[in-house]
C-alpha cells in the first residue's frame, strides 16, 4: 500500500517523498491510526516535504512500523572528526572557485597511495 518506502525483512526501514526526500520526523504534520476489525491496521502519516514543499501522505501496515522510521540517520563519523568538520566552518566562493579552477586543469584523476593495512 505505501509505494515510497525502504523495506528490510518486512519492516520499514524509512519513508519517502515522491521527489526521493526522506521523510524526518520534523516534517511529520499529522499522524494517526486506522484500527479496523478484520484484516490489518494501518498507521497513517501526512507530511511537508523539506524538499520539494508538496503535501504527502503514507499508510503503513501497523505491524510493519518503527517508531524510528522518522528518525534521522545515525552518522558514522567519530566524535573528533565531527568536532573538526564544525572547526573548518562553511565553504567559502573563493574555496568553491578554487576547486572549480583545479577541476578544469585536472587532465587524469589522481591514484590514491594504498597505506599498509588499509582498505580501500
Amino acid at each position: 500500500m505505501c509505494d515510497g518506502t525502504e523495506d528490510y525483512d518486512r519492516m520499514k526501514t524509512s519513508l519517502k517523498c515522491h521527489c526521493g526526500q526522506r521523510v524526518s520526523r520534523r516534517d511529520v504534520m499529522q499522524r494517526g491510526f486506522y484500527m479496523r476489525h478484520y484484516g490489518p491496521s494501518y498507521v497513517y502519516i501526512k507530511f511537508r516535504c523539506s524538499r520539494c514543499k508538496k503535501l504527502g501522505e503514507h499508510f503503513v501496515k501497523q505491524e510493519e512500523w518503527e517508531e524510528n522510521v522518522l528518525s534521522e540517520t545515525n552518522s558514522e563519523l567519530t566524535v573528533s572528526e565531527r568536532t573538526r568538520f564544525q572547526e573548518l566552518g562553511s565553504i567559502t566562493l573563493e574555496e568553491m572557485g578554487d576547486f572549480h579552477r583545479s577541476l578544469e586543469t585536472l587532465s587524469s584523476l589522481p591514484v590514491p597511495e594504498e597505506s599498509e593495512g588499509e582498505l580501500q
